[in-house]
């Protein structure tokens, strides 16, 4: 069975810092891995996405310099640490795993990504 659990959301004041984990089962990571967001009446955005060998990265210009995301050595574990957060950056974030290598223009398009996690709400407020 394939299987995308996130974990680690919650509530954070703003400015804080919080690091989110992804535990992927049941398919090879072979492929980009990402992280995606969504508020009510928004669509998904693209918030950090990792390649298959791990050797390159993109982040959305928003979360530029305050979030890092990286997969553990096996690739089945992928992380989203994030820092300076504000009330903008709530929202419900998303793991996602696509079925191979991705073109740069696509990392940021849902469609590309096969496997979906059921999402973990991030509330940033004081």
């Amino acid at each position: 069975e394939v299987q995308l659990v996130e974990s680690g959301g919650g509530l954070v004041q703003p400015g804080g810092s919080m690091r989110l984990s992804c535990a992927a089962s049941g398919f090879t990571t072979s492929g980009h891995m990402g992280w995606f967001r969504q508020t009510p009446g928004k669509e998904r955005e693209g918030v950090a996405v990792i390649s298959a060998a791990s050797e390159k990265t993109y982040y959305a210009d928003s979360v530029k310099g305050r979030f890092t995301i990286s997969r553990d050595g096996t690739k089945s574990i992928l992380f989203l640490e994030m820092s300076g957060l504000q009330p903008e950056d709530t929202a419900i974030y998303y793991c996602a795993a696509a079925r191979g290598t991705l073109f740069i223009g696509d990392v940021f398009r849902p469609e590309r990504f096969r496997y979906w996690g059921q999402g973990t709400q991030v509330t940033v407020s004081s």
